[in-house]
């Protein structure tokens, strides 16, 4: 594929030996994950944007300079051919992981939701997740720092869902939306778990705050380059950095 984007960043990061670092970006092909993909695309990453849809994955790849990845996060089948692609593109080799993929899901109250409505946006906000997870741990695993960033929201907090008001410097605006909140909830607990259990991977949780994209139908207050900030912060974190953390541009977040 021919690359139509310049490279402004220096190519490498801490612990990758001098190369560029590897990078995949779920749901790459709009909003934060467009936006991150172009980032880490300037800051000399090698940058695989995952999408469900082909050409439209083509299309946002070509336009960054990235590699297009078709990669849907619901399907083992596709998840697992999208490790093969990067495996032998790469020589078995991933440094930079950012889940990304998500959908906010029915917006139906507690006392509508269904089992099946749950599920489907679990499917995605967690399930996909740990699919993803599960192909690429070896690629990560050869990665001399690797790291993996989780795309959460302010929202999964049970200390903010305990207490709203009282926490409005971290959600200025609760909303009773318990699929998409349980679901990062979980994503957030997940984080903590596989910090715990892989202490050589830098993997954290990010809450890019209220952004405008097709998630909320471009009613956040924030635009996608804004947003995107502390996505990207954590992906070009080191082999010292941080890891098991739940954090916003802000600082850290009450779990």
């Amino acid at each position: 594929m021919e690359r139509t984007h310049r490279r402004t960043g220096p190519g490498t990061r801490p612990g990758t030996g001098g190369r560029a670092a590897v990078t995949l970006v779920t749901g790459g092909n709009k909003g934060l994950g467009l936006e991150t993909g172009r980032r880490l695309v300037e800051a000399g990453h090698d940058v695989y944007l995952g999408a469900r849809d082909r050409r439209r994955g083509e299309e946002a790849a070509r336009r960054i300079g990235a590699r297009p990845l078709l990669l849907d996060v619901t399907s083992d089948a596709s998840v697992a051919a999208a490790a093969q692609a990067v495996r032998q593109e790469t020589g078995g080799r991933l440094d930079v992981l950012v889940n990304n993929a998500g959908i906010a899901g029915t917006a139906r109250l507690a006392r509508e939701l269904t089992a099946a409505e749950l599920q489907a946006v679990y499917d995605t906000n967690v399930f996909g997740v740990v699919r993803v997870l599960h192909a690429f741990l070896p690629l990560l695993a050869a990665s001399e720092a690797p790291v993996v960033v989780n795309v959460s929201s302010g929202l999964g907090s049970l200390a903010v869902a305990a207490d709203p008001a009282g926490h409005t410097a971290v959600v200025p605006t609760w909303l009773p939306a318990p699929a998409y909140s349980s679901s990062k909830a979980a994503l957030n607990m997940l984080t903590a778990q596989y910090a715990h259990a892989f202490p050589e991977l830098r993997i954290n949780a990010v809450d890019p705050g209220h952004t405008a994209t097709d998630l909320n139908g471009h009613t956040g207050p924030q635009t996608v380059e804004e947003g995107a900030g502390i996505i990207v912060r954590m992906a070009l974190t080191g082999p010292d950095g941080p890891s098991g953390r739940y954090v916003a541009a802000g600082g850290e977040l009450p779990w």
